[in-house]
């Protein structure tokens, strides 16, 4: 039995297909969204499937929302025993392990915060992310080395917080699951936490400068109902899957909050490694029926033989963490028959540009401007770009804060400041409006090239780069020419079976010239085996900037 509790928070007009013309978010106060999402649905639908889990060796599990209800307040209860309070931080780096869910919420029903962080974090990462959000406990996979760089980190600290595992005991650290068995009932607070209350904090990995603290409220959650509704086409009997380890704000856009306001099943695949044709099979041995990702896994998935695969029981796939190259999307649906939707956002925001699940796709579009939010495309004199002219994206604040804007970055207003002034929110990120109202992704403001006058995106050549059939990976930068101020540079990690030679690099700029303007092509080649990355995957172009500025000084 499905309930609709999503439209107590969300107001539709419609149109004459019965498609949104527009929406409108309601909030009320003091919402929580573990007690008034999830302990509602147990209470109304307790049988009801929330969360299959499975991994890569055979194992399976599923939990019902009246077990998630159950769970999280033996969570709930026991980190309080530890002392765990209001508004005290803790980190979770728990891979895409099946605690991670009712961990969150049991944080969320104490009013503490949420830090989910990635287990590729090293101990000078940890270091500072313990210092900066003077995070109280820390619970961790005791999987792979995590655990042993938190020991290390810790050994450096003056007040090192908390450690507790899972799974497994660990030396010095408290036992999670066996913590959880004994725990005592849990009743919900009289005192709840207010809707401006921090809820989660997010360290972003940046392409430059240190990791900034995120932080969002307890509002936050329903901002994800146009995520999981209108983009991701999330309906009550759907099993959704989205790639992203939980130490990723995607994870909470596709695993967590939109998917179980629409009363879905939240599918984890829980893997070491990464193997397309293991998540082909996954796909259909679990019948996934709508799916999002990464353009770079949809890459990796439209080289296998896709029709090896029966995909019939997937109904709607889109994508998101960098821009779409259309390659990918036409590739993708001419062998499945699924058009790509793609969505725009950040750490610091939700969906603020997406293609809806009824909307025309734009093969490389982001889609038009989501009515959650007010969108400008800002020039650098302040006024509004026209169709066509470049414009960064900003969301307008002067009437308010909307709903899914994070509320700043902990202990830094200056930050803050330098990004939310004069009435917007400023994400640095580029784009161009068309006359349809399709936004069309440029670049970050830090990575445009200026050449002999011109302006160019690095996406835009490498959106060009990737049709090559050499081109794995690439990373296009700006390199200092005594000619043109700078030249275009590629950076290119070549398919297996491509030798790194002056002639491919030939090759690869005149077909770069045959398919875009002159000044665009790469003037420079490198071959190279690996991109420098954040560890959130993104690449590090202005690493790649420092050593070329390096060796030109010498």
């Amino acid at each position: 039995m499905t309930t609709d509790i999503h439209l107590d928070y969300l107001s539709e007009q419609l149109g004459p297909q019965g498609h949104p013309t527009s929406f409108q978010l309601r909030c009320p106060d003091h919402f929580n969204f573990a007690y008034d999402v999830v302990d509602r649905l147990a209470s109304l639908s307790p049988e009801r499937r929330a969360l299959r889990w499975s991994d890569d060796q055979g194992g399976r599990a599923d939990y019902s929302f009246a077990d998630l209800a159950e769970l999280s307040d033996r969570a709930a209860s026991f980190l309080s025993d530890l002392g765990i309070g209001p508004g005290d931080r803790v980190m979770l780096a728990l891979r895409r392990q099946a605690e991670f869910w009712w961990v969150i919420l049991g944080l969320h029903k104490i009013g503490a915060v949420a830090a989910p962080a990635t287990h590729l974090l090293k101990a000078e990462d940890l270091v500072y992310r313990f210092e900066q959000a003077e995070v109280a406990a820390v619970l961790a996979t005791s999987q792979g080395g995590l655990a042993d760089e938190i020991d290390q980190a810790c050994a450096q600290l003056r007040r090192p917080p908390l450690k507790l595992s899972s799974p497994g005991q660990r030396p010095g650290w408290i036992d999670f699951a066996a913590g959880l068995a004994a725990a005592g009932p849990w009743d919900r607070p009289r005192q709840a936490p207010s809707l401006t209350d921090p809820m989660l904090l997010y360290f972003t990995s940046g392409t430059t400068g240190a990791p900034k603290m995120v932080t969002h409220d307890f509002s936050y959650p329903i901002a994800h109902l146009p995520t999981a509704k209108y983009w991701q086409k999330v309906e009550s009997d759907s099993l959704h899957l989205t790639v992203s380890d939980t130490g990723w704000g995607k994870a909470v856009w596709g695993k967590l909050y939109g998917q179980w306001l629409m009363e879905a099943c939240v599918d984890v695949y829980d893997f070491d490694h990464f193997d397309p044709a293991g998540l082909l099979d996954h796909l259909v041995e679990a019948e996934v029926t709508s799916f999002c990702a990464a353009p770079t896994v949809y890459r990796f998935l439209i080289g296998c033989d896709l029709a090896a695969w029966d995909l019939s029981r997937l109904r709607h796939c889109s994508i998101a963490g960098e821009a779409m190259n259309p390659v990918v999307y036409e590739t993708f649906r001419q062998r499945t028959g699924l058009e790509l939707k793609e969505a725009f956002g950040q750490t610091e925001t939700t969906a603020v540009v997406m293609t809806p699940h009824w909307l025309e796709t734009k093969a490389g579009s982001m889609g038009q401007p989501s009515p959650a939010y007010q969108v400008a495309l800002l020039t650098p004199d302040g006024s509004e770009a026209e169709p066509g002219q470049e414009g960064e994206i900003c969301l307008r604040t002067d009437a308010g804060r909307p709903l899914g804007l994070f509320a700043g970055y902990l202990g830094d207003p200056e930050l803050t400041a330098q990004v939310w002034h004069d009435g917007y929110y400023h994400t640095r990120d580029l784009a161009v409006q068309d006359k349809d109202g399709y936004l069309w992704y440029v670049g970050r403001v830090d990575d445009m090239i200026k050449t002999s006058g011109y302006r160019v995106s690095p996406f835009e050549v490498e959106s060009v780069l990737l049709r090559h059939p050499a081109v794995r990976e690439c990373a296009v930068t700006g390199v200092y020419d005594e000619l043109r101020g700078l030249a275009i540079k590629a950076t290119i990690v070549p398919h297996d079976g491509f030798s790194p030679t002056d002639e491919l690099a030939r090759q690869i700029q005149s077909f770069v010239k045959q398919r875009t303007a002159p000044y665009k092509y790469p003037r420079q080649v490198e071959f190279v085996t690996a991109l420098p990355m954040t560890v959130s995957g993104k690449v590090r172009r202005a690493e790649i900037r420092r050593r070329d500025e390096a060796l030109t000084a010498v």
